[in-house]
């Protein structure tokens, strides 16, 4: 059994308007010996926006930012900018995250080239009418740009979208290919393309006639019990492959649990399991994991490696911000191979 260490609750909510109701599922990213931390901060009325702090070590805040780094801007996103993912790609800081506008919750991506000032590039994922959804060969309705969910809106004013998140890049290009994870339940999608321009309705289209082809594989990682998976932190690499950290939601009891969950992925072919952990590699067992404003979450949105030791950080509760650790190696032989 893989020994992880948990650090605890590392930053928890405070009084400030912004984030007085929970802080949690951070989007990390580690430069120049510090970490970057860019979390969820939900307020009173239940908006969220991103907050920051620094970080000089793994557990330890240099600085926290009494404001909020992004305050919720657009339409698509009026009632709150959810879950933030980071990498580094092509020498642009890729964020992204849940835009939700009071009905619907969508994947959307910001761009930095400093890590203060971000342009929003706009929804990323496509524009679905929910009423619509007949089977997993789902139409498109619009392009995944601001104007077009703006037009969208207009045409259909309570448009209810089918529900696309957990958008996690990569943290380079695999095979010359921009590559990112996101999820229409139940499964766990990966999307190739070239230039992030080059998603509009024909490219949708034609990924979503052929959706099931571009899916991990739900019964290779091992999660048949599971409701649902979703992607959790941007994949680590390796020399072994892509360390990939996700979420499973179970029943228990009919209980909803969230539970972290971790596979090693081809570098070539992110979609090809290679491995799996037989067990979840964290699940709600604190009693800051256990009670919150959602009972019984472990939600990993980040994680760092730093010599041989992998940190995650998490949502715990949808309340705060908490901290584990493991070995990589121990992890290593812990896993269950596959033969592909």
């Amino acid at each position: 059994m893989l020994t992880v260490t948990r650090h605890g609750v590392i930053l928890a909510q405070t009084s400030l308007y912004f984030e007085n109701e929970g802080v949690f599922n951070p989007a990390v990213f580690q430069e120049n010996g510090f970490i970057h931390l860019f979390y969820r901060a939900l307020n009173k009325r239940k908006h969220s926006s991103i907050g920051y702090c620094l970080l000089d070590s793994p557990l330890h805040i240099k600085h926290r930012s009494k404001f909020p780094l992004i305050n919720p801007s657009r339409d698509y996103e009026s009632k709150g900018m959810e879950d933030p993912r980071i990498v580094k790609l092509d020498d642009i800081y890729f964020l992204s995250y849940t835009a939700f506008d009071g009905t619907n919750a969508l994947g959307a991506l910001a761009l930095s080239s400093n890590l203060r000032e971000f342009y929003r590039w706009g929804l990323i994922v496509p524009l679905i009418l929910a009423p619509e959804k007949a089977h997993q060969g789902l139409p498109v309705n619009a392009v995944t740009t601001e104007n077009n969910y703006h037009i969208e809106i207009k045409k259909n004013p309570n448009a209810e979208f089918i529900w696309d998140k957990n958008i996690v890049f990569f943290p380079r290009r695999i095979k010359g290919k921009i590559c990112f994870f996101h999820r229409i339940k139940p499964c766990i999608l990966v999307v190739h393309v070239s230039n992030l321009s080059d998603i509009n309705t024909e490219f949708w289209n034609t990924y979503l006639q052929e959706i099931h082809t571009h899916s991990l594989d739900c019964e290779k990682l091992r999660n048949t019990e599971a409701l649902y998976v979703g992607a959790g932190c941007p994949p680590i690499e390796i020399k072994d492959g892509w360390l990939f950290i996700y979420h499973a939601v179970y029943s228990i009891n009919n209980v909803l649990v969230y539970k972290a969950h971790c596979t090693l992925l081809d570098l070539n072919d992110p979609q090809k399991v290679l491995a799996y952990l037989p067990y979840a590699l964290l699940e709600p067992t604190m009693d800051w994991e256990k009670i919150g404003n959602v009972n019984n979450v472990v939600f990993p949105t980040g994680a760092v490696l730093k010599e041989d030791k992998i940190f995650i950080y998490y949502g715990a509760a949808d309340k705060c911000i908490a901290c584990a650790s493991f070995n990589l190696k121990e992890l290593l032989t812990e896993f269950t191979y596959l033969k592909n």
